[in-house]
């Protein structure tokens, strides 16, 4: 069974727990507090913000309030950090708002990181690559293995490797990834090519092309374990090989060649009518 991994419910708030009663009181536990000593955990795992979403939401924090409290630790100096509910907060700064509800908690480090995450994660407000670097923090700097940590947050522990892999990508294809122009899916497949020229050269295909996970799969699976007769290039000279590599890069696909220096024959495989129409482009480019 899933673990509830409810924010509110980690730390014993009921989830339907408001800032006012019906009367318009503030409910028991919840204070109001100046904006203005409240800080954004510089550790949220969430870098970015919707604007248009928070403007809406500042909407409607000017005409109702701040329905659920934001819940803050006290950090020293006076000032309270943000443990969950910085979309709200933030909301709060556009709408001109002087004060917010809150509800203070007492917490370590190490909760406020898990606590913030699993706020994220309940969400959905992480992107794929936000969300391993968090599982990553949570691993490196607090010990967590990777099956606690999918304990903790209610995901299996294979959800928890495929993750951490794509961290492994190349940093241009990891920002296809950020920006939403590649799917996780899609980059997971990608994390067991190891030459990052092969792993962008197949993720600006799959983007351009918008190829299914499963023809990107299908690509990545012939690259990777060639036919033996695709072999044979082993017999033929290093420069002859080097131009196959080139060509295999260049094209997005598998490229083989048989035969010798002095005869012999290259072929290009394609898998899909994407595939066809890339190679066809970069031959129209070359004989421009």
């Amino acid at each position: 069974m899933k673990k509830d991994t409810n924010i509110e419910n980690t730390l014993g708030v009921d989830s339907n727990f408001t800032s006012y009663d019906s009367d318009g009181n503030l409910n028991k536990g919840v204070e109001i507090l100046p904006l203005d000593i409240i800080v954004p955990n510089p550790n949220q795992p969430r870098k970015s913000f919707d604007q248009t979403a928070l403007e809406e939401l500042a909407v409607s924090i000017k005409n109702y309030g701040i329905i659920q409290p934001i819940i803050v630790c006290p950090v020293g100096d006076g000032k309270y950090q943000i443990v969950a509910g910085e979309r709200r907060y933030r909301a709060s700064k556009i709408a001109g708002m002087n004060n917010i509800p809150v509800l203070k908690m007492i917490l370590t480090a190490k909760q406020i990181k898990e606590l913030s995450l699993i706020e994220n994660l309940q969400r959905q407000d992480l992107n794929p690559i936000e969300e391993a670097k968090a599982f990553r923090s949570l691993i490196e700097e607090y010990g967590f293995t990777q099956e606690q940590l999918a304990d903790r947050l209610g995901k299996s522990r294979p959800a928890i490797t495929n993750s951490l892999r794509l961290l492994s990508l190349n940093p241009v294809v990891i920002d296809m990834v950020v920006s939403g122009r590649l799917s996780a899916g899609h980059a997971r497949c990608l994390t067991s090519i190891k030459d990052f020229i092969v792993q962008n050269t197949y993720a600006l295909a799959a983007c351009d092309k918008q190829l299914s996970v499963r023809q990107l799969e299908l690509m990545v699976r012939n690259y990777l374990n060639p036919s033996k007769k695709d072999k044979k290039i082993m017999d033929i000279s290093v420069e002859l090989k080097d131009m196959v590599n080139i060509m295999q890069k260049k094209f997005g696909t598998k490229v083989g060649a048989v035969g010798n220096n002095t005869k012999g024959r290259i072929f290009i495989d394609y898998y899909s009518t994407a595939d066809l129409d890339r190679i066809f482009e970069i031959l129209e480019q070359i004989k421009d």
